[in-house]
């Protein structure tokens, strides 16, 4: 098939990968280069860094505004079959999409985390599955027909990082299958339950906390819920460290929730306590709590800070 290909972030590399070896694809829209780095000097998004390394003749484009005339008259005018969108950034107006087969890959379950962090929000709450979905687009976000989905247990010592390169090579696959059916006439798009819906909202450095009122549990979730980014930071001993790995353990003594518990890293929560396993500390690379606390004096009793910030 003919396809060109709208995407910025990592996590469609595979896909946009096994599309060329499999497809025509005609061309590339991405996002312009931002500043990154010390010396922020331009980078490329790792779509356009990708396909400029393995794709040489096929067209990057990197406009600032993807629904602008000349823009929108540019991609219309390739002959293609479908137009695949993954991790894109910017919303492609009802002009451009007309009489278009387009079709986004979505690493959620949907309805369940519609929006921006979806494998953050999916472990955060707990979930145990999610999966990938490949749905059409609609005006309002995420909302568009199932076309196709793909489920993956969610790992207790999993880190939102970790699962995130899982769902990415699940993508290809996936977005294969649905071409075929699409090339076949044999697709049978489903309605998404909107009473079934819940958000992801994008994060932030601010959801950087933990509240170890709740259950070790459901720590244990956030901080892999949200490792590497934003990270979850706590002060101990007058340390600042980000959680990298942790893991959730019973725990039968009466202790204040953010109490040292033992010298190896135990922390009392409402319901259990959470062993620290990896930590990083500030300026640093991450290293297991052993090597962080060996030569230090871990207080057992002292309180573990980690504040939310205000609204």
């Amino acid at each position: 098939m003919r396809v060109v290909y709208f995407g910025s972030g990592a996590f469609g590399v595979p896909t946009l990968r096994v599309l060329a070896e499999r497809h025509e694809v005609l061309a590339v829209v991405t996002q312009p280069d931002r500043p990154a780095g010390r010396g922020k000097g331009l980078s490329p998004t790792p779509i356009a860094a990708a396909a400029e390394a393995s794709m040489p003749d096929v067209p990057v484009l990197k406009p600032d505004r993807v629904n602008e005339a000349e823009v929108r008259e540019r991609i219309r005018a390739l002959e293609v079959d479908a137009w695949v969108v993954i991790a894109f950034g910017q919303k492609l107006g009802q002009r451009l999409l007309e009489d278009r087969f387009a079709i986004n890959l979505h690493a959620s379950l949907l309805p369940r985390w519609r929006g921006a962090a979806p494998i953050n929000a999916a472990m955060v709450a707990g979930d145990t599955e999610t999966g990938n979905s490949v749905i059409t687009l609609a005006e309002e976000m995420d909302a568009g027909l199932v076309l196709g989905q793909s489920r993956r247990s969610i790992e207790p010592h999993q880190t939102a990082g970790e699962l995130h390169d899982l769902l990415a090579e699940d993508g290809p696959e996936l977005v294969s299958r649905v071409l075929a059916q699409h090339e076949d006439g044999a697709l049978e798009p489903q309605e998404q339950d909107a009473s079934a819906m819940t958000l992801a909202p994008k994060m932030s450095k601010a959801d950087g906390w933990i509240d170890f009122s709740k259950s070790a549990e459901a720590c244990r979730a956030r901080v892999h819920g949200l490792t590497p980014w934003p990270g979850v930071g706590i002060e101990l001993g007058g340390v600042v460290l980000k959680l990298r790995r942790v893991a959730a353990e019973a725990n039968g003594r009466n202790a204040t929730p953010g109490t040292v518990l033992d010298a190896d890293g135990l922390i009392a929560c409402g319901d259990g306590a959470l062993r620290l396993l990896e930590v990083q500390p500030a300026g640093k690379k991450p290293m297991a709590f052993s090597a962080f606390a060996n030569g230090r004096e871990i207080a057992v009793g002292a309180a573990v800070r980690s504040e939310r910030p205000p609204c």
